[in-house]
């Protein structure tokens, strides 16, 4: 598979452009034309830097506007065709791109427009070019891709083929089985891009909200098999109009890219990558905090033990059930062992924040595998002699994600890494059951630039499947959250947007612990003064919303449980008081519960601010 990738995907100069593309290991670009047009550099020296940097020049669109023109202005058209054209020569790109046409003076006639390209056509082989048609959504007589081919197949000329652009063609809901049917030479390009279902103009949706493929809702995959059955061999490539991206790193986002044709190949052509190993469930959770005592404090309440300290690392290991929670006091070092994965930047006296999570994982090898071969980053390790081997990738946020075994027969654990001696003055003292069985699920905040990157990334990497986005009301804006989770929902994780309103507030993160007695826990809780307080007036609205019965309704008041059901079961779940950017979340699923009381998000964020 030959992979480009248009200028206008990227943020930047054109100069910039090329070297991101080139770093991400894309084959060639599509110019854009402003990128050009503001370029300091001449079309010599941008073909020179692109061929240094190995890269082909595959594109060009100058265009627009060209066919079914009324004569004066098709006069005008050829000539702005001869100056690109010689242009392109320059450039050393041989393929141009011509977009239907969206004047409102436009001539509906099909004879009128093969015609005219075919003209454009015989100008372009002249100069051993050839011409792309491709039928824009919004064109003014043509927006469908077949319509396009059967202008093109009437025009009849060596040198006119048509471009297929994903968006187009699926964001108007056409079918591509069709595209099956065009000869593989005369498709002279492919462009594709992936979007959000949103209800709006096609032209505005298109400019603004394009993303790559797997960041959204079109079946890309479907639709690159009807190009391959139609015999196309030329390039794929990226054309992503997209208001984040242009203001985001050229380089992150070129990596992205890359990495979403990858996963896009493998899905549509069964490319050779490693293939997926399943997360079985979370194997910890480590916090980055400055000293113990809160989080040691709140652990206490839900009934943890403090089962070990590493013996080279300030890091000590709390466990409830199968749950396990690292608290890890070291200094930032990035160097990726249980311990050591304080996110870079931490100040000294910093809040707690979520560093890193264990993954259980039945092939921890082949995971990191998949995962280099998907472009993330693969952590170095810096481990003593007698520590357990682990691996570790870099997830988009910067968590660090470690391929585990806990306590698997006849394999060394993680655990036993932690054989430290326990300061029995130090260490609180075993504390009832409160019953928390294991981690539920794990909610990260996201920036906004990177939330499409981080579906992507536990897309492909992992296998998680991602549930419709939700919009959640925050007291200060509107925030993107996205469920995601393994087939069978042994791992499950929820991606939200950071906060980026209001009052100054740190952007907190949660991990969700199951209970099976959650009633019991919020007891423990409540009497420690830990439980994040639910205002009387979400209880009003519950006993209005769902008929539990008075003495139901009265404990879930009295425990400040958040309550949330659907046809196959019901959800409970309670917040603790913020500990730094974390917060704590016990759920218990009743029946076949899939959900994470989504419902419920908004009341909870209203009471994070109102505690601070």
């Amino acid at each position: 598979m030959r992979t480009s990738i248009a200028t206008v995907s990227l943020s930047g100069t054109l100069a910039e452009k090329l070297d991101a593309a080139a770093a991400a290991g894309f084959d060639g670009v599509e110019i854009f034309e402003n990128d050009l047009v503001a370029s300091p550099l001449s079309p010599e020296e941008v073909r020179d830097r692109a061929a240094a940097a190995g890269l082909t020049l595959d594109l060009y669109q100058p265009l627009r506007d060209f066919e079914g023109a009324p004569p004066e202005r098709f006069a005008a058209n050829l000539r702005r065709a001869e100056h690109k054209l010689r242009l392109m020569a320059r450039l050393g790109i041989s393929c141009v791109l011509v977009c239907s046409s969206v004047a409102a003076d436009t001539v509906a006639d099909d004879d009128l427009a093969a015609e005219q390209l075919r003209t454009l056509a015989g100008r372009a082989a002249a100069y051993g070019m050839t011409v792309a048609y491709e039928a824009l959504a919004w064109g003014r007589h043509v927006d469908d891709y077949r319509h396009a081919w059967r202008i093109v197949a009437a025009a009849d000329h060596p040198a006119l083929g048509v471009c297929l652009d994903s968006f187009h063609i699926l964001s108007r809901g056409a079918d591509p089985a069709a595209i099956a049917d065009i000869p593989g030479e005369k498709i002279f390009f492919v462009q594709l891009a992936d979007a959000p279902r949103l209800p709006m103009g096609v032209l505005h949706w298109s400019r603004h909200h394009r993303c790559f493929p797997g960041q959204g809702d079109f079946d890309v995959a479907g639709l690159l098999g009807y190009v391959r059955r139609a015999g196309y061999a030329g390039p794929l490539s990226l054309e992503i109009f997209n208001d984040e991206f242009r203001q985001a790193d050229a380089r992150r986002t070129a990596v992205d890219g890359r990495r979403s044709l990858l996963v896009l190949e493998e899905a549509a052509d069964g490319a050779p990558l490693p293939p997926v190993a399943p997360p079985e469930g979370y194997a910890f959770a480590e916090l980055s905090t400055p000293d113990t005592a809160a989080p040691a404090r709140l652990l206490t309440a839900l009934g943890f033990t403090r089962t070990g300290v590493h013996p080279g690392k300030p890091v000590e290991l709390w466990e409830a059930g199968r749950a396990r929670i690292l608290l890890n006091t070291g200094a930032v070092d990035g160097v990726a062992t249980p311990g050591d994965s304080t996110p870079p930047g931490l100040p000294a006296g910093g809040a707690p924040d979520v560093a890193a999570l264990g993954l259980e994982i039945a092939e921890p090898d082949a995971a990191v595998e998949r995962a280099r071969a998907l472009l993330s980053p693969v952590l170095p390790r810096r481990r003593a002699a007698r520590d357990v081997p682990l691996r570790a990738v870099a997830a988009p946020d910067g968590t660090a994600l470690f391929f585990c075994r806990t306590r698997a027969p006849g394999a060394p654990s993680w655990t036993d890494d932690f054989t430290g001696v326990l300061d029995d003055a130090d260490a609180p003292e075993p504390p009832a059951p409160a019953g928390i069985t294991a981690i539920d699920h794990v909610a990260l905040a996201q920036p906004s630039h990177r939330f499409d990157t981080a579906v992507l990334f536990h897309r492909g990497v992992l296998g998680l499947r991602p549930a419709e986005p939700y919009d959640v009301p925050d007291p200060y804006g509107l925030l993107r959250s996205r469920a995601m989770a393994t087939p069978d929902g042994a791992l499950r994780l929820v991606l939200n947007e950071s906060h980026v309103g209001g009052p100054a507030q740190p952007n907190r993160q949660h991990v969700a612990l199951a209970s099976d007695d959650i009633e019991l826990t919020a007891r423990r809780l409540r009497a420690a003064g830990l439980a994040l307080p639910i205002p009387d007036n979400y209880y009003d609205d519950l006993e209005a919303r769902y008929d539990l019965g008075p003495d139901r309704h009265r404990r879930l008041r009295e425990l400040g449980l958040l309550y949330d059901r659907d046809g196959d079961g019901e959800f409970l779940h309670l917040y603790t008081v913020p500990a730094g950017h974390v917060l704590i979340e016990v759920v218990q699923r009743l029946g076949g519960y899939r959900g994470y009381g989504m419902g419920n998000a908004s009341v909870r964020l209203a009471a994070q601010r109102n505690v601070g």
